[in-house]
């Protein structure tokens, strides 16, 4: 493929339901030439793969015949993808490390193959878990010692060295683990919990997927949560990336446990019911040689782009080529390598904004112009690259759901192909975060502007499916703080016993957290997402073992016994986390249409919604409270409150009397024609609903 385009004329291809877009967003209809572009180029390069390889389906295999496999036999069979290589070589404990007894044969296309016999007792020549390294003889005649890009095990031994190893993994039948139970639908309303295993354990180490199996999947179904998203699942060699410098593609984290160990997490989360997604990282590379991509056949190109093209100007990775052939069948196939291997239901994309443009986003920002997605700095190979992938994977797999993190809002990223789209089912809401930690950093509660936390949080393209979340990953890290640390870091160590005194900022923390929690959740978008510990106000940053901090694994944990406590008001929020989700879950407010806002009042601090038949009501005042308060009711009748965030279970004082009945009468307010008087206090969210 190479890079190579279409010769078709863009204009002359037919995009089945392109009609469908422009008849949606008329501002896109001067750039209808480029998206037939993009349709064009996604059709050629389909068209390309299906008449070289047969089908995208068995393209997207490359994982069954590139790298190290045993036969039935056991006769080794190995390839690889090296077209700068002059020779290349395997060596391991299997021939006592002998850099050049078992060389590999040049085949066509850049590709490299070698053939091993059984052993004279027939046993395998290649021992389970034992040790192997690829020798790539450059043009320079220099011997470099590389792991195989299709390497599925690699660890390490941080006594001798911090680069990872290549093990063969190859358990015997009676060891490999078998999954038992039923992969779940995917779920109308995502409510995801975003984890990572390693921090998942209050202890002061890394956590295993055992360990997650056992403790943190009870907890995650018993909040109400109905998706997990695993990060950092992909090896990386430095922990603190939080594995996003991944080093090799096709290895499940061996610092958490073995690979049947992680085929049994997500079992049993399947057997909770649990949807798992792959934080899945295909728009950059480490830039290690020895454990990594990195100049794998001694070139800098192979599965990047050389030069400059081929650097990213943030994260000191490498790029990918998605215009390369092979490039493409190495990330299609780790695509389906995560799905037919261990199981996953769906991925996260991470960094599509750098995948999207030249620039990779870095210094640019994005004003919402059409010009900016549809101009020269647009990367179409990458766009292309991610048509390619949503094309693939729900082809193959009706249930998976993608989720792209694009902070750029490119038109149609969240629209079917056939439309001119780019396939994702989600994007993620990445203005809403934003916009909290400004507010908590920078002004005071008593000057927030309601209809600008509207604005942030209702702020998405129509038909273009979001991930609403008020904090994630990047909100946790060291130099940042948590929503709850911004709110109540000046007295979490002295006041967040029931048995210290009251304390003012203790008691606005957590209302101000609940409020926040449920109008994301409620307001934000058509999925939710919460970052493992935030739906309790952990304290405190995440921080990785690294030299900065003494190698410290203090903040590189989840300390469950602040939540467990019941004399702790950690319990206060995380019930509520627990409520809404429970709410969620009955009346699927998140795959309903749209929230309408019928008010709100910039003096009074009051916001009201309806959506899924429910009414929201949410009183952000820092003082007063409204009795009688007047609201808009789309559908007459009688309405009672379903969760007040007032509630004692939830830290607040109790002042709404949850049995009282709500009656509407027929006078017009608000853009409605029935009206209902409520009673909603201070910093105070109330969910009403119509009794039947």
């Amino acid at each position: 493929m190479g890079g190579k385009w279409s010769s078709m004329d863009p204009s002359d291809v037919e995009v089945p339901e392109i009609k469908t877009l422009l008849e949606r967003d008329p501002y896109l209809q001067p750039y209808e030439k480029e998206i037939r572009k993009r349709y064009a180029l996604f059709k050629d390069y389909v068209e390309k793969i299906e008449t070289s390889s047969g089908s995208l389906d068995r393209f997207s295999r490359g994982y069954e015949t590139f790298g190290i496999h045993i036969n039935e036999d056991n006769s080794v069979v190995a390839k690889e993808w090296a077209p700068g290589a002059h020779e290349l070589f395997l060596m391991g404990e299997f021939n006592n490390w002998n850099k050049t007894a078992n060389p590999y044969k040049k085949m066509e296309y850049g590709k490299w193959e070698l053939h091993l016999p059984p052993l004279a007792d027939g046993s395998c020549p290649i021992k389970h878990n034992s040790e192997v390294k690829i020798i790539v003889k450059n043009h320079n005649n220099e011997l470099l010692e590389r792991l195989s890009p299709w390497a599925t095990y690699v660890t390490q031994n941080k006594a001798e060295s911090n680069t990872y190893k290549q093990r063969l993994w190859h358990p015997s039948p009676e060891n490999i683990y078998k999954f038992k139970h039923p992969k779940p639908k995917r779920p109308q309303s995502l409510r995801i919990y975003e984890c990572h295993v390693g921090i998942a354990t209050q202890e002061l180490k890394i956590g295993t997927y055992l360990e997650f199996t056992k403790n943190l999947i009870p907890r995650i179904v018993k909040q109400g949560y109905n998706t997990i998203q695993l990060m950092a699942i992909m090896e990386h060699a430095y922990y603190a990336s939080f594995g996003y410098q991944v080093t090799s593609f096709y290895a499940a984290s061996s610092r958490y446990g073995t690979p049947e160990e992680l085929k049994e997490l997500i079992d049993t989360a399947h057997q909770h019911g649990l949807y798992v997604l792959l934080d899945i990282v295909h728009s950059h590379a480490s830039k290690n040689t020895l454990d990594g991509l990195n100049m794998f056949d001694g070139t800098d190109s192979c599965y990047f782009h050389s030069g400059h093209r081929g650097q990213h100007p943030l994260w000191d990775s490498r790029l990918f080529n998605y215009g390369e052939y092979e490039v493409l069948r190495f990330l299609l196939s780790n695509l389906r390598w995560y799905i037919e291997e261990y199981g996953f239901d769906g991925y996260r994309f991470d960094g599509v904004t750098s995948m999207l443009y030249h620039s990779r986003g870095f210094g640019q920002g994005f004003s919402g112009h059409y010009d900016e997605y549809y101009g020269l700095n647009v990367d179409v190979e990458g766009v292309v690259y991610l048509m390619l992938a949503n094309h693939l994977l729900h082809y193959l797999y009706p249930e998976v759901t993608t989720i792209a993190e694009d902070v750029s809002g490119m038109p149609g990223i969240c629209r079917p192909i056939a439309e001119g789209g780019v396939g994702f089912d989600y994007r993620l809401a990445m203005a809403i975060p934003d916009k909290w930690i400004k507010l908590l950093k920078e002004v005071k509660d008593e000057d927030w502007k309601v209809g600008d936390i509207c604005w942030t949080l209702s702020n998405r393209r129509w038909m273009e499916k979001t991930v609403a979340y008020s904090e994630s990953h990047d909100q946790a890290l060291v130099g940042d703080k948590t929503i709850a640390f911004w709110l109540m870091d000046k007295e979490m160590y002295t006041h967040m016993s029931l048995l210290s005194p009251p304390s003012p900022i203790i008691t606005r923390g957590i209302a101000l957290h609940n409020l926040i929690t449920l109008i994301t959740h409620a307001l934000g978008g058509e999925a939710y997402l919460n970052f493992i510990g935030n739906e309790f106000g952990h304290p405190e940053w995440l921080d990785f073992p690294r030299a900065g901090n003494g190698d410290s694994y203090h903040y590189a944990r989840r300390q469950w016994n602040l939540v467990d406590d019941e004399m702790l008001k950690y319990k206060f929020m995380n019930n509520w986390d627990r409520a809404i989700n429970t709410l969620e879950e009955k009346y699927g407010w998140l795959h309903s249409y749209p929230a309408y806002i019928s008010w709100k009042h910039e003096e009074d601090k009051v916001v009201v919604f309806d959506r899924a038949d429910l009414i929201f009501v949410f009183n952000f005042h820092p003082e007063k409270s409204f009795p009688d308060y007047p609201i808009g009711v789309k559908i007459p009748g009688t309405y009672r409150t379903l969760l007040c965030s007032d509630d004692q279970e939830f830290g607040g004082e109790t002042r709404v009397d949850k049995n009282v009945q709500h009656f509407t009468t027929p006078e017009p307010f608000s853009n409605y024609s029935n009206k209902m008087m409520v009673y909603i206090p201070c910093r105070t969210a109330i969910v009403y609903g119509r009794e039947t």
